[in-house]
């Protein structure tokens, strides 16, 4: 019965055939259609019609054998189970297209006037099929989808039926490819536990992830070091008493011995509110904005489900390049959301904004009605947030996205030879404040080692000038001349080398006492390190220092190690970097 249940499937008639054999359905198909079995017409889509019935059920079959066994082959196996596959998907497709020979027949048979014929335009399931095979992505560009019959579209407006999608503000090809692969990236042999939602832009995604997991007057731990956008969401909306009245719970630090009192804290000073249903939920951000700061994401995520909490990482600076936090062995130490803001490295070239999110798949989505691992269908993201909405991706951005991915691995290995240059040239001046982990006796060092995947930081950190006590005039003047080696830009992640100030830029929604306590003042400038080569933007830097800082700090410039040893700098950290990348298993 199970066998003929993955063939009714295909039937107009799907959920409410009584039928017992696929030759009944292929019989009712016809019926429903109007069309005489005993026609000449009839016998041969009678016979069509089985075999494709037949074929669903081979293929389902071979679904189940694949999950029975794919984790059981050998390399040479899963090459050439690979290709077989690969090959039918071929056969079916040109099947598809030779239908289209009579179909567009008939199509072309009935009488439409030249107002209609130029309304409607070219009928696309007639041109579409090559497109399945296009080497990218298909930019679908389309705001809606033909539907094939009525039981099929109430399936799909459920959540039942994969291949309708209704509307693009819900789900499009393009965005689900770029979804499909996100999984795929962040997950590895885990990927199909996962699903992911894309969204358009990274503070619609933490909005939305926000909605579907926090309740009214539920507690939320937060790390120190967040993006200054999300800071101002939660602040400012969410805990707002007339909103959502969320307590917010400040965390400072990056292992577990430092967010362990903070939770234990929280249980104690909310347990009456815990008693009447509140729940502790955490959000973190690693490695972190600005400083660049990783946090022990396993060991937090671990202690937190402990306590049953759940987890939200904003893995944005990280990529799915540096860290793998959904790839730990042990599932408690994953964070329960993965969200990025796709705008920066993971697009890389500053041509899009997106965002998305990452989940357990009975947390991101459940067909309407259903219930699955405890959780109802209208608890999950999907319905509970993203398909209501509105803040979905489009496909164009999904496709620049895409794009972008394909350098991923190489933007950020040379990112992480910058970063290491230029850490270690600003550290060279003891009166310079190197806020970067790259650096062996920063405190953060040991945790970034512990949790980065290669052992390398993110290519983004922060120096200041307070330890030289440079004078807000002096300072301004200098940040001002260091365009255009340096690019004057709001965000990080691009392919070029960006700095901002974040008391007056990307932080600015901070007040006083909590920019103090994020470690950030008036002269701290973030660098979101790019591919440039690092001994020009050095050059600039220093000529920026004589210009405007010197005169003020006589022989400031002159304590940076000497310009001369820049090439040996680089080629010592290129060579470390390459080592440790093959050490860590890169090519694994």
């Amino acid at each position: 019965m199970s066998t003929l249940n993955n063939t009714k499937v295909l039937s107009p008639k799907r959920n409410s055939t009584t039928c017992s054999s696929i030759e009944e359905l292929a019989i009712e198909q016809l019926a429903y259609f109007q069309i005489n079995p005993n026609s000449a017409y009839g016998e041969t889509l009678k016979k069509a019609a089985i075999d494709i019935y037949t074929a669903q059920s081979d293929i389902s079959k071979l679904q189940e054998i694949t999950n029975d066994t794919v984790g059981k082959l050998d390399a040479s196996e899963k090459v050439a189970y690979f290709n077989a596959k690969r090959f039918m998907s071929f056969q079916i497709a040109k099947v598809l297209e030779t239908l289209q020979g009579p179909l567009k027949q008939t199509y072309q048979s009935l009488e439409q006037s030249d107002a209609t014929l130029n309304a409607k335009g070219p009928m696309p399931l007639f041109n579409n099929i090559a497109a399945l095979f296009s080497a990218t992505p298909v930019i679908a560009r389309t705001s809606t989808y033909d539907y094939s019959c009525t039981e099929w579209i109430d399936d799909a407006f459920n959540g039942k039926e994969s291949i309708h999608h209704i509307y693009s503000r819900s789900l499009n090809p393009t965005s689900m490819a770029l979804g499909t692969h996100m999984v795929h990236l962040e997950a590895g042999k885990y990927a199909n536990e996962y699903t992911a939602w894309n969204f358009n832009s990274g503070m619609a995604a933490i909005d939305a992830l926000l909605s579907n997991v926090l309740s009214y007057q539920d507690i939320l731990i937060v790390s120190r070091n967040i993006y200054g956008g999300a800071y101002q969401l939660i602040e400012d909306f969410f805990a707002k008493k007339n909103k959502m009245d969320i307590q917010v719970v400040w965390f400072d630090g990056y292992t577990l011995e430092d967010f362990k009192p903070v939770m234990d804290n929280a249980k104690e000073t909310y347990k009456d509110e815990i008693k009447n249903g509140k729940k502790i939920h955490v959000y973190i951000e690693s490695p972190c904005n600005p400083h660049g700061y990783m946090l022990d994401v396993p060991a937090i995520c671990k202690y937190s489900k402990q306590n049953g909490s759940m987890v939200m990482l904003d893995g944005t600076v990280a990529t799915p390049f540096l860290i793998k936090p959904l790839q730990e062995e042990d599932e408690e130490c994953r964070p329960d959301f993965l969200f990025h803001s796709y705008t920066k490295d993971i697009t890389g070239s500053g041509n899009a904004i997106a965002g998305g999110i990452i989940g357990k798949n009975s947390l991101m989505f459940v067909p309407k009605g259903e219930k699955v691992d405890g959780i109802n269908w209208d608890e999950s993201l999907f319905w509970n947030v993203y398909y209501i909405k509105g803040a979905f991706l489009n496909a164009d951005a999904a496709f620049e996205i895409l794009s972008g991915m394909k350098t991923l691995n190489l933007r950020m290995t040379q990112k992480c030879v910058n970063t290491l240059v230029l850490a270690k040239f600003f550290n060279s001046n003891p009166e310079m404040s190197v806020i970067c982990n790259a650096i062996e006796n920063n405190e953060n060092n040991a945790i970034m080692k512990k949790v980065s995947k290669y052992k390398l930081a993110a290519p983004l950190f922060t120096i200041d000038f307070e330890k030289a006590g440079v004078s807000d005039s002096a300072f301004k003047k200098f940040f001002d001349t260091l365009a255009p080696a340096f690019g004057f830009q709001v965000s990080l992640g691009q392919i070029n080398t960006t700095l901002l100030c974040p008391a007056f830029t990307s932080h600015s929604e901070l007040d006083q006492d909590a920019l103090l306590k994020a470690g950030i003042y008036k002269t701290t400038m973030r660098i979101s390190v790019g591919n440039e080569n690092p001994k020009e933007l050095i050059k600039h830097f220093i000529q920026s220092i004589k210009l405007m800082i010197d005169p003020e700090k006589p022989g400031f410039s002159d304590a940076f190690m000497p310009i001369n040893d820049i090439d040996k700098l680089y080629e010592e950290t290129y060579i470390e970097v390459q080592k440790q990348l093959i050490e860590n298993g890169y090519l694994n």
